[in-house]
């Protein structure tokens, strides 16, 4: 019944620790309160009066993880987008008829002068003045096609091109079609990720649905337009050279270049080239700030591409406008003082400090690849979410009550050792879920339910083994030690085989499966170290103190 010091105190300090970890999810609101205060002050650099009184809710000295609950339990908002992955299409070739361009001119006097033709979207329509030489313009064409980087597509190029009379038509190949598909969507399931994480939800579900659909499961929030808003926005970010400025929103443009209202001047119109100097795809970061009046601006970062390009550009034009254009929008034109060459800028607007927080977060996400169209939206209230988690901790009560009353009445005081385990053990497993940010379902609820009854499980293996040696004439000390060593085999041959089938079950299952996943793994865990060690722990205990000469299960 010896058990070295260092061990002992390993033992009870874990359980010390992992009810420590637990403890905030009893003060749920204030907590939760707590942490989304200082996420927000973090985000915007600034606390507000209500900011600060959220925070003082909970020390910061102590742990403040949460076990963050699912869809189902608190309610939130459901949304099934189609990626309209078309509008790649579009600006794939879109972006590729400079170099058709420049490859055709590099031979002008063979294939005579270039011109675009309208064209359907996704494709690329060139008119050539000397159609005699069109095997030579489009080998030319040709010549700009790159592998295709997939499994699939070995051997194929990205663009299919054919000539007939004076007119070349390029477009995307099967292969690449196929291959940007794929890298859209994925890039869509990021972005997405990166939008919804940032502003402090919990645990989304947002996963692929057949070929071109995304299905998005966000906890707390409020509304489906509320999801909708932050997802939908494009963030789509340019920076475009000023060719002028007009009140009368029917002007001609000109040739490609467009005509774009102003954010901070209703009626006012920029015209501006189409073809972007530099996109917000060379952006690194993008942080809220304020400018040198104080006002809410958003600070930005290009990598080293986009660096380059800004600052030979802005080297090239001072004392030009240069409109930085967000989703069809010029939220900012402001002359060129003098050349810009580090890549750092500062967007500055009309903005509030939320608006220049919101913007920063979908600056630093990315801009979708492509629009998306919402199928199917729903609202899961708050109400339904109360009624399970109610419904779970009565569940959950009865299920600990039954176990404990029927341990007390099988073993004693014995039985009384195994429902503090037990106790215990439900501390550790809230500490471990909070830990490790798991999401708790419906389903993992029943894993916990499960949990309750598989925890004694042990103990009454131990605890029969124990009145085996008993009947057998072993002394107390002897009979415990021959108890928990002879059941130890049993214990964990039943233990490893559940703990495979939650593996399982995680690796193969989604959503709320999982969730039972891993609250029955960790169920498990803690079981076995509160069945096999704190049980042992607090019998050693009682037997140090009291020294009974014969001991009843």
């Amino acid at each position: 019944m010896q058990t070295p010091l260092w061990k002992t105190i390993l033992i009870w300090g874990i359980c010390a620790a992992g009810l420590l970890f637990a403890l905030p999810n009893l003060f749920y609101t204030r907590v939760e309160q707590h942490n989304d205060a200082l996420r927000a002050v973090e985000l915007a650099g600034a606390a507000t009066p209500d900011q600060d009184a959220a925070i003082a809710q909970w020390p910061n000295w102590l742990p403040s993880g949460l076990v963050n609950l699912g869809l189902d339990l608190r309610g939130g908002a459901h949304l099934l987008a189609e990626v309209q992955v078309a509008d790649v299409y579009k600006d794939r070739i879109d972006g590729l008829w400079p170099d058709v361009r420049d490859a055709l001119r590099s031979e002008r006097d063979a294939v005579g002068n270039v011109r675009r033709e309208p064209s359907e979207p996704g494709v690329l329509k060139v008119k050539i003045g000397n159609p005699a030489n069109m095997a030579r313009a489009v080998e030319l064409v040709r010549a700009l096609a790159q592998p295709v980087v997939t499994l699939t597509g070995v051997g194929q190029t990205d663009i299919e091109v054919a000539g007939a009379g004076d007119i070349i038509t390029v477009q995307l190949s099967e292969a690449e079609r196929a291959a940007t598909d794929s890298r859209t969507i994925q890039q869509s399931l990021e972005i997405i990720r990166r939008r919804v994480d940032e502003v402090g939800t919990r645990e989304p579900t947002i996963q692929r649905q057949g070929t071109d659909r995304i299905l998005i499961q966000v906890p707390g929030i409020g509304s489906a337009a509320e999801l909708k808003a932050l997802i939908g926005t494009t963030a789509r970010l340019t920076f475009n050279p000023v060719r002028g400025r007009t009140a009368d929103q029917n002007a001609d443009p000109g040739a490609r270049n467009v005509l774009l209202p102003a954010a901070d001047e209703p009626g006012m119109f920029y015209i501006i080239e189409q073809t972007p100097v530099v996109s917000g795809e060379d952006l690194v970061d993008a942080q809220p700030a304020f400018d040198q009046n104080g006002r809410p601006a958003v600070n930005f970062r290009f990598n080293p591409s986009g660096a380059r390009q800004f600052g030979d550009y802005t080297a090239a034009n001072i004392g030009q406008p240069f409109a930085i254009v967000l989703d069809d929008e010029v939220i900012s034109a402001p002359v060129i003082q003098s050349a810009i060459p580090g890549g750092s800028g500062i967007i500055t607007g009309s903005f509030t400090i939320e608006e220049s927080t919101d913007l920063a977060v979908l600056l630093r996400a990315g801009a979708l690849p492509a629009e998306l169209i919402f199928l199917e939206e729903r609202t899961i209230g708050p109400e339904l979410g109360q009624d399970s988690i109610d419904a779970g901790r009565v569940a959950a009560i009865i299920a600990m009550i039954a176990v404990s009353l029927f341990m007390f009445a099988s073993y004693g005081l014995f039985g009384l050792f195994a429902n503090i385990a037990l106790a215990i053990n439900m501390g550790l497993l809230f500490g471990a879920l909070s830990m490790i940010g798991g999401t708790l379902t419906l389903p993992g609820i029943a894993g916990i339910v499960l949990t309750i009854g598989m925890a004694v499980d042990a103990n009454v293996l131990v605890f029969e083994r124990i009145r085996e040696e008993l009947r057998g004439q072993k002394n107390p000390v002897r009979a415990i030690e021959i108890g928990y060593e002879r059941a130890m085999s049993a214990i964990v041959d039943a233990n490893l085989t559940t703990l495979i089938t939650a593996a399982v079950l995680f690796y193969f299952g989604a959503g709320p499966v999982r969730g039972f996943a891993v609250t029955l793994a960790l169920g498990i865990i803690t079981s076995v170290f509160t069945a096999l060690l704190v049980t042992k722990q607090l019998i050693a205990l009682w037997y140090g103190w009291r020294r009974p000469r014969t001991i009843t299960v």
